[in-house]
């Protein structure tokens, strides 16, 4: 498939690479870039050759968070919705181990797309934010509370502030920090150790992650997601 949003390498030790490729957005996530993601994880899904995914991003940034220009476009609902629907089930859904190599700043949806991944690296350079409750979107609270507890994720969901990548480091949001040019060799790196266990193994711990963490992601998203793009965001846009 050829992809305008973003780019796919795939190692012959089996990991695969997706990097977002909108640098003149700040790799600002799309209808368009979550409509070539999502079919790209439905395939590497059922691919034996891929073990492991790393996610990253061109330039300076991560991902700045949805491209807000089409929160503008109210004939785009729909198109939103359904496309931001899927991508977030299919990050959330995919059986393999996901690392997030965070080269920037990730806010809004791109701290979203990091607290999917299962493991973070960042950069030196690299923040973390929700600046979008500012402008009246409801953050995605559950899988961030997961990660960082009740607490940290409350302060971060309600009061937009950014953190830095020691405050990431010290809070467990991310497991390193890693020089800029040395960032994605590191998390291929530990993809590798990943890979060391057996296939079956990984599939079958990746598949109880969501089992022991209270409510599951299911009922959450439909709450923080569905009834927020229902309810709050559309009577905003």
């Amino acid at each position: 498939m050829n992809y305008q949003t973003i780019e796919t390498q795939v190692k012959p030790d089996g990991i695969g690479i997706v990097i977002l490729n909108r640098p003149e957005k700040r790799n600002a996530i799309s209808i368009r870039m979550r409509q070539e993601i999502s079919p790209c994880l439905s395939e590497w899904r059922n691919n034996n050759g891929i073990g492991v995914l790393v996610i990253t991003g061109v330039g300076k940034a991560f991902s700045a968070g949805f491209d807000l220009d089409e929160f503008k476009q109210q004939e785009r609902f729909d198109e939103l919705f359904e496309s931001s629907t899927r991508y977030h089930r299919d990050l959330w859904n995919f059986p393999k181990p996901i690392i997030a190599a965070v080269n920037g700043p990730a806010m809004g949806g791109g701290l979203d797309l990091a607290t999917l991944c299962d493991i973070r690296l960042c950069s030196e350079s690299a923040s973390f934010g929700h600046p979008e409750v500012k402008f009246g979107a409801p953050p995605l609270y559950t899988p961030l509370r997961w990660i960082i507890g009740d607490g940290l994720a409350r302060d971060l969901c309600l009061t937009g502030r950014w953190i830095d990548a020691q405050e990431a480091h010290r809070i467990g949001l991310v497991s390193a920090v890693e020089e800029g040019e040395l960032l994605l060799e590191r998390a291929i790196q530990l993809a590798r150790t990943v890979l060391e266990a057996p296939a079956a193994t990984l599939q079958f711990v990746k598949g109880f992650f969501s089992c022991n963490v209270g409510k599951g992601f299911e009922e959450s998203f439909q709450i923080e997601h569905d009834q927020a793009f229902r309810e709050i965001i559309l009577k905003h846009s």
